[in-house]
């Protein structure tokens, strides 16, 4: 399938999504999340894609918020109606049971930063600035910024960063947990694909399935978490993946997996 706003490309495993739109610093309007969300369902049904990466096309940015002429179009239905489409669209992301990846390569502002906490894990090149700036614009982040973020970095970096609207560095986003590593430009989307190839050589149903733990188990009490762990556990010990890797560790020998 072909996308206008987002580019989509397959290799050893991975897929990777680039958002297309460098002179508006791909900003995000309502085909590019359409668009999005075909590109995820597709790859949702693809056993040959095991990890995702997102970053943006050019140098300036990975997406530096929301088409502003778009937005300013909005009115109360068609705002809401906007804000809940691209919620969905990021809870497809977050709950794809595919890990992704945001690689940030500049601003990801807005709804940009947004995309990023929907990933399961952020790197970001040492040049990238995120922030949360919506009340600049009268307006607060409604692609799920405002219940992300402090699950996040907690209540009061949350409460900081969206209040005051202000960008923040890419040491500052690694000191506050917003990402996971820094990176030189020229290195970060190569450090995204050495993560995805550690998690490719891992079992697939079990990585599945722990995300499925960790994603669910962060909106439920701990001691429901506990029993949703041990039941995924319980899942995995009936796989032939899981009788391959015990067996593999065994006899000292890399594990043949094959998401079964």
């Amino acid at each position: 399938m072909s996308y206008e706003n987002i580019l989509y490309e397959k290799k050893d495993h991975i897929g990777l999504i680039t958002f297309n739109r460098p002179k508006v610093l791909n900003a995000l309007n309502h085909k590019t999340m359409v668009e999005l969300g075909a590109c995820l369902a597709a790859a949702k049904n693809d056993a040959d894609v095991r990890v995702l990466i997102l970053t943006g096309a050019g140098e300036k940015a990975f997406i530096a918020g929301a088409d502003i002429n778009e937005l300013a179009q909005s009115t109360p239905v068609t705002g809401k109606e906007t804000a809940l489409f691209g919620q969905a669209v990021l809870r497809q992301l977050e709950t794809l049971g595919k890990p992704s990846i945001a690689a940030i390569n500049g601003f990801a502002l807005g709804g940009g930063c947004e995309m990023a906490l929907a990933c399961s894990m952020r790197i970001a090149s040492k040049t990238a600035r995120i922030g949360q700036p919506e009340v600049k614009l009268g307006i607060l982040p409604g692609y799920g910024g405002s219940q992300r973020l402090p699950r996040l970095c907690g209540k009061g970096m949350a409460h900081e960063l969206i209040l005051g609207g202000e960008m923040i560095s890419a040491e500052e986003a690694l000191r506050i947990g917003l990402v996971n590593h820094l990176t030189e430009p020229a290195e970060l989307l190569a450090t995204c694909q050495a993560l995805a190839r550690k998690i490719i050589a891992n079992a697939p149903l079990a990585v599945q399935y722990a995300m499925e733990a960790v994603e669910h188990g962060m909106d439920v009490s701990q001691e429901e978490g506990l029993f949703l762990e041990a039941t995924l556990f319980g899942l995995c010990c009936a796989t032939e993946d899981m009788r391959e890797g015990t067996r593999a560790f065994l006899e000292k020998r890399p594990a043949q997996f094959k998401a079964k």
